[in-house]
């Protein structure tokens, strides 16, 4: 869809629900977004929908995309299902029990005796934190192949009732999407991992989240992010990456999650980068919204196909209020 009908949609269900819609249309086309990916036709987001409702298409939708995304994946680095030996699944916008590599099993012709290991509640920070959960497992065990897959349908949250104006700004800016890699310890990647960390700030719970409601989750955003990432993502980053011995001049490349353009803007800002500098993350935004955990691999992506530097750092922020980053040099 593109922000055109989106901005449109949203027009046809909030004008008149929500009184101040009018005065926050314009987020819309200040958001940095293009198009984006959604899991339903926008028909389906315009009639009440019960927590069933959103599950089936979770269930649904959500396991297409996993395995689609893991195909390409284990495609490129010349692998079957059968060769894999972790499959860590991060998901933080819908509950499926079994959990969605259980039910691809058949499809993706995984082992019975590859680990499964779902991974909840991370948020926008899961594509970071699930590269450095995986880079862990894979070095665990010599020899060990593990596939990540993040996996998000936040569309699926989208609700008629109790108007706010986070839900405004939560249509502007989040979609739906996949993404997966495969990670080992041989030495024939794009990258090797070279050290992780994460900060989770005290007293930040209120920032990021969710909230259960009688229909769904309902997305919570109590503060703003931007002047908050202004402040304190530099002093952090530094400790982070002190426990590697490295600095922020070590760094050759921020590789980071596209929250939203105002984010980005904050991001450039406390690292000094100058406005623009993170192109790539602006392309993505551009291309499919904040997809919350798949994104940051999205951006990675197109870096490592342009051509990684030397040293490059990949990181996110989700709920907790937590970053978390993911040291790579380039093969």
């Amino acid at each position: 869809m593109s922000q055109d009908e989106v901005l449109e949609a949203a027009t046809q269900l909030f004008d008149g629900r929500f009184p101040q819609f009018e005065r926050m249309a314009p987020v819309f086309r200040h958001a940095g977004v293009l198009t984006r990916q959604m899991a339903m036709p926008v028909e389906w987001y315009l009639e009440p929908r019960t927590w069933p409702d959103r599950s089936a298409v979770y269930d649904e939708v959500a396991l297409d995309l996993f395995c689609q995304a893991a195909e390409r994946a284990l495609d490129e680095a010349g692998l079957t299902g059968a060769e894999v030996d972790v499959i860590v699944t991060v998901s933080s916008t819908g509950l499926s029990t079994p959990s969605l590599q259980a039910r691809a099993v058949a499809r993706m012709g995984f082992r019975p005796d590859a680990a499964g290991i779902p991974v909840f509640g991370l948020g926008c920070a899961g594509g970071a934190t699930g590269l450095a959960l995986a880079a862990r497992l894979a070095a665990a065990q010599p020899g060990c192949r593990v596939l990540l897959v993040c996996v998000e349908l936040c569309s699926v949250a989208f609700r008629m009732e109790d108007f706010s104006k986070v839900d405004i700004i939560s249509t502007a800016i989040f979609a739906d999407g996949a993404a997966a890699c495969v990670l080992s310890g041989r030495a024939d990647g794009f990258a090797a991992v070279t050290g992780y960390a994460e900060h989770t700030w005290p007293d930040t719970l209120d920032i990021m989240g969710w909230r259960v409601g009688p229909n769904g989750l309902a997305v919570v955003l109590a503060r703003a992010l931007p002047p908050f990432i202004r402040k304190e993502i530099r002093p952090a980053m530094e400790r982070m990456l002190a426990s590697q011995d490295l600095t922020v001049e070590d760094v050759d490349r921020f590789i980071c999650h596209p929250g939203g353009m105002k984010v980005i803007e904050a991001i450039e800002g406390a690292f000094g980068l100058g406005q623009g500098a993170l192109d790539r993350e602006r392309e993505v935004l551009a291309d499919h919204g904040n997809m919350s955990s798949p994104t940051v691999l999205f951006v990675l992506d197109r870096m490592r196909r342009g051509g990684l530097p030397k040293r490059s750092v990949v990181t996110a922020m989700g709920p907790g209020f937590t970053t978390s980053t993911v040291t790579l040099a380039a093969a």
